[in-house]
């Protein structure tokens, strides 16, 4: 089963871009971040004719999230649990049936956090993450496959920025926002791509400076498995090539392959 994560960076303006990568890539299951459309405003229609079921968590302008997958689903649950004053569209959890049991994957788009000087920024960035420990925390008892795809907007090591020392002063870089990627990975999450290679790749690509044509590139977008999905990990891949497609977004596709089949 192949499981995807990619920050569109707007659906109706990529829905070209989506519709051809669906067709050339043909996951199972999709995690979109940063729709920026409210729920109405997906173009549901144009997925759903290439057989995918759709749920969304929108908002209109910015972030917004959603699954798209070939699976029926047997529950949704939206919105990140612990701040009831949040009401950022940045969370999204569907749960499957497989051929070993429930699978749950989650759609995530953590803010960024910048600047730094800013609490309501950076601070928002550090409690979205600390809720998502709890969270976690949570469904790891339930002892089943789980994914936590999405766009986190942390730079987990040096490897993973071209020109690590051009980060030292943002969010996304910071000691304290890589120590709380690793305290999820801690508690029994394994973020897939490290597992499969050790080699300096990346996933976003400013539109800014000619950073796609230079390949100063950054990674940002990740999967974390529980144990059990874990154990069930086949590949990674991450689709370089879609950011030089017209119009990209810029982040790409980055996909999961376990060993898994529908129920």
């Amino acid at each position: 089963m192949k499981i995807v994560t990619w920050n569109i960076n707007g659906v109706r303006a990529r829905i070209g871009n989506l519709l051809h990568w669906l067709q050339e890539a043909n996951p199972d299951i999709v995690c979109l971040q940063e729709i920026k459309t409210l729920d109405e405003g997906f173009p549901r229609m144009e997925v759903e004719a290439l057989g995918y079921n759709v749920e969304t968590l929108g908002q209109k302008g910015f972030n917004g999230v959603a699954i798209l997958s070939k699976l029926p689903f047997d529950e949704v649950n939206r919105g990140l649990p612990g701040d009831d004053a949040d009401d950022h569209a940045r969370f999204i959890e569907g749960v499957f049936s497989t051929d070993k049991g429930a699978l749950r994957v989650v759609s995530l788009y953590l803010p960024n956090g910048n600047p730094i000087t800013e609490d309501r920024k950076f601070g928002y960035k550090l409690a979205w993450m600390e809720r998502l420990e709890r969270w976690a925390r949570e469904r790891l008892e339930l002892e089943e496959p789980l994914v936590l795809a999405g766009d986190y907007n942390v730079i987990p090591e040096p490897v993973d920025a071209r020109f690590p020392e051009n980060w030292v002063n943002d969010a996304l870089f910071q000691p304290v926002t890589r120590q709380a990627f690793r305290r999820l990975e801690n508690i029994g999450f394994t973020e897939a791509v490290r597992a499969t290679t050790d080699a300096a790749v990346y996933t976003f690509w400013d539109y800014q400076a000619g950073a796609w044509q230079k390949d100063n590139g950054i990674r940002i977008d990740h999967l974390l498995l529980s144990p059990e999905a874990a154990n069930l990990l086949a590949a990674t891949s991450i689709d370089k090539h879609v950011r030089a497609w017209e119009k990209p977004s810029d982040h790409v596709p980055v996909a999961v392959e376990l060993k898994l089949a529908a129920a």
